[in-house]
């Protein structure tokens, strides 16, 4: 199968994954298998909730439309112009995926099949459904990919390469494991901002978007920020007042009060406006419903440490002239060229 060819089947996919956006589900006329699969996805987005509660339809939604927007033709080509892909190879890639978000192991499954390799995947319990339908699509509108894809629970054997993607406690064992392969394995990261007081409410309020998008649960979810030390914190508060209904959501509100009583109980200091605390810390990964912040006097020293502890930052959002970071608001849309922890996973697979 030519490359041409898994491109347009990967486009097409992304004009399939169009007609379910956070606005209306609508089934539209010229999308190929459509009485095949339509049905079959929007049965499964409504009922992602039943398997995995933080999977709400929203969230499932607003994942699809991300990978609409990054399946497209131009997006897809100015991805791959880069690299010389052959048109075929012959190695399985054994893919260890998340499921802290939906779709969240889809962009490994996508390197690996555009470069022609074949996809060993072992999918996280929390997002089972979505890819091996995806998988299914895919066979459809090119069959030549049928016996490219395999998704197993057992022990994975005969495999060229693994991708595996966990926490810091996971990859230790990924790394005794698997540590003999040609081998990309990702442990925690967490995404920050860094404000300076010179933001608007809409540039905050975009902000807002970055922290409170699947819950924060998502590495490219903003967990901390680095403010100014005269920072009035009442601004991103007022700024995030859009995000309120959040504390609506039973297991938000259950992360919310738990983290709330164990900080009053420790004596820690802490705002907090009903559904978000802002707490003073050190750290980059905050609990559920919580932002830690951290303040700074001198912004250059400040681009030092975040290059110092670059291997526990995903993204860094800013208005800022900061290397490598994307404006308030971009988070959660990254392109296909922006890999994971940075590291290029099609280059990779190419040079096995």
């Amino acid at each position: 199968m030519s490359l041409d060819k898994r491109k347009q089947a990967f486009i097409t996919l992304g004009h399939f994954l169009s007609q379910f956006t956070t606005t209306e589900i609508v089934k539209k006329e010229d999308v190929p298998f459509n009485d095949l699969f339509f049905d079959v996805f929007t049965t499964q987005i409504k009922r992602a909730e039943e398997y995995n509660s933080w999977f709400t339809q929203d969230n499932v939604l607003f994942s699809f439309e991300s990978w609409t927007n990054a399946l497209s033709k131009e997006s897809i080509n100015q991805w791959l112009e880069a690299y010389d892909i052959p048109n075929n190879s012959d190695k399985t890639i054994a893919v260890i995926m998340a499921g802290n978000i939906p779709l969240v192991g889809f962009h490994d499954f996508l390197s690996v099949a555009i470069t022609g390799n074949k996809v060993l995947a072992k999918l996280s319990s929390n997002d089972k459904y979505f890819i091996p339908l995806v998988a299914k699509y895919l066979e459809h509108v090119e069959p030549s990919f049928k016996g490219q894809f395999e998704f197993t629970e057992e022990k994975l054997q005969n495999y060229d390469a693994v991708i595996a993607t966990g926490s810091n406690n996971t990859a230790r064992y990924f790394d005794y494991y698997f540590g003999k392969h040609p081998h990309i394995i990702r442990k925690s990261r967490n995404s920050v901002a860094v404000l300076d007081g010179t933001e608007t409410h809409e540039e905050l309020e975009a902000l807002s978007d970055d922290i409170f998008r699947y819950y924060g649960l998502g590495c490219r979810s903003i967990s901390k920020l680095f403010v100014p030390k005269d920072y009035e914190l009442d601004n991103l508060f007022k700024a995030v007042y859009k995000h309120r209904d959040i504390i609506n959501y039973t297991k938000y509100a259950n992360n919310y009060d738990y983290n709330k009583a164990v900080y009053l109980m420790s004596l820690f200091d802490m705002k907090e406006n009903g559904f978000l605390m802002m707490k003073e810390d050190p750290s980059y990964a905050s609990p559920i419903a919580t932002l830690f912040y951290e303040t700074y006097d001198d912004l250059e020293s400040l681009k030092d440490k975040i290059l110092t502890d670059s291997d526990k930052i995903q993204c860094v959002a800013t208005n800022l002239n900061i290397e490598n970071s994307v404006k308030l608001g971009q988070t959660q849309a990254p392109k296909l060229w922006n890999y994971a922890d940075n590291v290029d996973t099609v280059k990779f697979l190419i040079t096995l």
